[in-house]
């Protein structure tokens, strides 16, 4: 897919890696469709940091744990260019386990980081125009293949995004193409500091943590690429080697 003068939804876009994935697309090219949840200052200074690079860049709040969230955004990201790339970045992590879940947290957090990406790649298909194709990347993580204990229903969630990666690869193809990247030692959890994130680096064999580049670097050459689709590409370290 050529990037530049495509327009991108990127849900989450205000900060941390949805951040970078938003001004590595900018960079690239793409104009800009900003979704964030209450960071509106992050999100302006995103939109301002984009746009300095050139490209058209539009922000949009909404709390995507309200099931007709998705379908709002779609709807108001349309405008005179079509979107025809959907990154789903927005996601919530909370410290969880399976003893301590409650209703309440488990639905939130299975809304955010599961069913918004469904409805929201289900909305995009409907709306790209029939001779137009398309590209889905989904932001996951390398642990559902290892899950954590203490972040239960995140890993759940995210586990249930790998299969959807999986299903709606085929449900969509030809015309949209859908990838995934898991991410592994990327930035400090929220809370957490850089040491923190160095002690944990260690104990993978690329022995440092990764930064936004090589995810960025990631989602630019699955979008790039027209014969990829189905695939989860670890950006991890290689931490699933251990």
């Amino acid at each position: 897919m050529e990037l530049r003068g495509t327009c991108a939804l990127v849900t989450g876009g205000a900060h941390r890696v949805g951040r970078a994935i938003a001004l590595g697309l900018a960079e690239a090219g793409c104009d800009l469709v900003l979704h964030y949840g209450s960071a509106a200052a992050a999100a302006a200074a995103t939109a301002a940091a984009a746009a300095a690079l050139g490209v058209r860049v539009a922000t949009m709040q909404a709390d995507l744990a309200d099931p007709e969230a998705p379908e709002r955004v779609l709807a108001a990201a349309g405008g005179p260019a079509p979107v025809r790339i959907l990154v789903n970045s927005a996601a919530v992590f909370p410290d969880d386990d399976l003893e301590g879940i409650t209703s309440e947290g488990w639905d939130r957090t299975l809304a955010v980081n599961l069913r918004a990406p469904v409805l929201l790649t289900r909305a995009f298909a409907a709306a790209l125009p029939a001779d137009l194709e398309g590209a889905v990347v989904n932001v996951t993580d390398w642990r559902t293949a290892r899950p954590y204990r203490e972040h239960f229903s995140y890993t759940v969630a995210k586990g249930g995004l790998d299969t959807f990666t999986l299903a709606a690869a085929e449900a969509l193809a030809p015309r949209i193409r859908v990838n995934a990247v898991a991410l592994g030692a990327i930035l400090p959890p929220p809370g957490k500091g850089s040491e923190y994130l160095k002690a944990l680096a260690q104990q993978i064999p690329a022995g440092r943590p990764g930064g936004t580049d090589p995810v960025v670097a990631a989602v630019l050459f699955l979008l790039r690429n027209p014969f990829i689709t189905g695939e989860i590409l670890r950006v991890d370290g290689g931490a699933h080697l251990r």
